[in-house]
């Protein structure tokens, strides 16, 4: 009898697939929350394999900031246009014009907090009783407390110690009207595993993850791209970088790193010896000692 043996990736593979299938089976209207980030992006290829060679059974869900990398909106566009699926975009520039949200003024102004409204009026309009989310235990500190199936109350809100226990592979996906669950599938992976799960899988991501030159500004030791949506201080000063993203968001509060990793080899060999988190270069993080944690109360991703 030959022995059966799979790696780790292929592991973490089976469980995140096995808890999509789940979340389909358990709920009316789930969703995917694509941000057009490599976790999300992986996310949407397990999602693929779990229900091939049917389509994915759900649609997927961007909240538009309108402070976006161009490359983040295009690598989008190109997939939903392959994937043959569904996209549902919630503006955050509709929500300011309709009073739902105000927009922050100063050098630090950013639009981040204000994707909650438009992502908690898009998941009420589309009845949306299960948000598929990337997000990992490994990111921040707040993401490690997380449920695969993360209760959110009527007002989208999430409280750590109000969470369902999760015993073996069994998940509880009850809720009363007007609640929803966010799901983590790829709560267990790494970035490590990301990466080493991309290589695997020849799975295509946004250029930005790769080094490149890039007009950039140093703010408080974080390297900011240079844009439209950025208000310079007196002191700061433009300056051409050779750098990558090791995480995707908004252009205003996405770090990026300086480095010449152009493939996904020697991407794999700078996290490995990385002693920072990919968090550790987002501005939005910084704020606060319980940022994080604090905008996920409020009904944040």
């Amino acid at each position: 009898m030959s022995n059966y043996i799979i790696t780790h990736l292929k592991e973490l593979e089976s469980e995140a697939i096995f808890v999509i299938r789940e979340i389909v089976s358990q709920f009316e209207n789930p969703a995917l929350l694509f941000s057009g980030g490599k976790d999300s992006i992986l996310l949407t290829h397990l999602a693929k394999k779990a229900f091939y060679p049917s389509k994915i059974p759900f649609p997927l869900i961007h909240i538009d900031t309108g402070h976006n990398f161009p490359e983040t909106i295009r690598f989008r566009d190109n997939l939903i246009k392959q994937l043959d699926v569904k996209l549902i975009i919630g503006s955050v520039q509709e929500s300011i014009d309709k009073g739902r949200a105000i927009e922050e003024s100063g050098s630090n102004s950013s639009r981040n907090s204000l994707q909650i409204v438009s992502l908690l009026d898009t998941l009420d309009q589309y009845k949306v009783d299960a948000a598929i989310g990337g997000a990992r235990r490994d990111e921040e500190k707040s993401r490690a407390k997380e449920r695969f199936f993360s209760h959110r109350d009527e007002f989208g809100q999430w409280d750590p110690k109000n969470q369902r226990p999760e015993l073996w592979n069994l998940f509880n996906g009850r809720k009363h009207y007007g609640e929803h669950f966010r799901v983590f599938p790829i709560s267990n992976w790494t970035e490590l595993d990301i990466w080493q799960y991309i290589k695997l899988e020849n799975i295509k991501i946004p250029s930005l993850y790769f080094s490149h030159q890039r007009q950039c500004v140093l703010r408080d030791g974080v390297i900011l791209a240079n844009s439209e949506y950025i208000k310079l201080r007196d002191n700061e000063e433009v300056k051409t970088l050779m750098v990558r993203y090791r995480t995707c968001g908004d252009m205003p509060i996405t770090g990026a790193v300086e480095s010449t990793a152009n493939n996904i080899d020697q991407i794999i060999e700078e996290i490995s010896s990385s002693k920072t988190t990919e968090r550790g270069s987002r501005a939005d993080d910084k704020r606060a000692e319980t940022a994080m944690e604090d905008r996920k109360k409020q009904g944040y991703f």
